[in-house]
């Protein structure tokens, strides 16, 4: 996992789309904050600079320093991203006549960079209130649309680009084909992160980072957790314990059919059937919200239990997945909500562990791929 494109986000509503894009185009990506500093690595291909809810006029707009990426990556700005650019630059940002929003025509003016390929004309995705009307000098418009007389552009002389549209999103027809001509023609991406290599290099970091390690985990019987369990299993082997719980809120028969899928995949996992002590926690509770903190609470409870029964535990599993934790270090701040079944609340001080997530970096369809 060598190379990477890391995403800065500002808060745009789309992008966790830019990075399934990537994805999809067998490029690994991360989301990181915008303000968060950024450290020279050898397999940082590039940078893509999202959109926002915000204003590149407004005093206290968010904001990077764009040229100070440029001297080591290639950079691509969408939307509020491009916005930002062509500001820093000495462009002109002004307020659009209107607010743009849904199906436009784009009119390509310039075939190469990361338009090569695209008809010349093409249905692309708005979603902005600001509009880019003076480019700095050093810059050219790559395309238009009817109302935006710059939809697209590049600097001349660096690698350096500007979209006001959306390639991320589905009604850009050649948003895709735009994005891996930044990531293969631009940046030189190989496009060799595939699910297959996510497992073996995952598996090769756990063995080494778990080597004579034991580690607990809760098991859900779906399919995150169970593909977490799994990953650890090619690793440490026995040394994995797994907990399936009964909260007496299963379907009819799931509790001995998960037991079973769990033997067929070898996994090392005991059942507990704690049915009744759920139901005597959820007697005389009406409110959701109530039966969620009790369900929660048991959980700990039953599962804290059983793990002091086992001998020199040292981690934690969860199934943690990347939107649980682009979603924690959202640029407007920590969620006040994740999910309780992929994050345990006070297991891990509680129990002195120490977490192992091997799936954290992972969408959900790639889980399940």
């Amino acid at each position: 996992m060598a190379e990477k494109i890391l995403i800065l986000d500002f808060g745009s509503q789309y992008t966790q789309l830019i990075a399934r894009a990537v994805r999809e185009a067998n490029v690994y990506c991360e989301i990181i904050p915008y303000k968060k500093e950024i450290s020279p690595e050898p397999g940082l291909k590039g940078i893509i600079l999202s959109g926002s809810p915000f204003s590149v006029n407004e005093e206290n707009a968010p904001s990077v320093n764009v040229e100070s990426l440029l001297a080591n990556w290639p950079v691509l700005g969408i939307c509020y991203g491009a916005q930002l650019t062509a500001k820093q630059f000495g462009g002109r940002v002004e307020k659009s006549d209107k607010r743009e929003y849904g199906r436009a025509k784009l009119n390509v003016k310039d075939l190469t960079g990361i338009l090569s390929g695209v008809p010349e004309e093409s249905q692309v995705w708005m979603s902005h209130s600001d509009s880019i009307r003076q480019l700095p000098e050093g810059f050219s418009i790559s395309g238009t649309t009817e109302s935006i007389p710059v939809a697209a552009f590049k600097m001349i002389d660096k690698p350096l680009f500007g979209l006001q549209f959306h390639p991320e999103v589905y009604h850009s027809i050649e948003g895709k084909t735009i994005l891996k001509n930044f990531l293969y023609n631009v940046c030189g991406c190989s496009g060799d992160w595939t699910p297959d290599h996510f497992i073996s290099d995952t598996v090769a970091s756990l063995k080494k980072e778990l080597e004579g390690k034991k580690v607990v985990m809760g098991l859900s019987g779906g399919v995150d957790s169970t593909v977490a369990a799994t990953l650890l299993h090619r690793a440490i082997g026995e040394n994995l314990f797994g907990i399936f719980v009964d909260n007496g809120l299963l379907r009819k028969n799931e509790f001995e059919e998960v037991l079973a899928i769990y033997k067929k995949l070898g996994l090392n996992v005991k059942g507990v059937d704690a049915k009744e002590h759920f139901y005597t926690k959820l007697a005389g509770k009406v409110l959701p919200e109530e039966k969620r903190k009790s369900i929660g609470g048991s959980f700990i409870d039953i599962f804290d239990n059983e793990a002091q029964r086992l001998e020199g535990i040292t981690h934690l599993g969860q199934g943690t997945i990347y939107p649980d934790v682009i979603e924690s270090v959202s640029v407007h701040g920590p969620s006040v909500t994740i999910k309780s079944h992929h994050n345990v609340g006070g297991l891990p001080e509680k129990m002195n562990l120490k977490l192992i997530e091997p799936l954290r970096s992972l969408f959900k369809d790639e889980v399940r791929k």
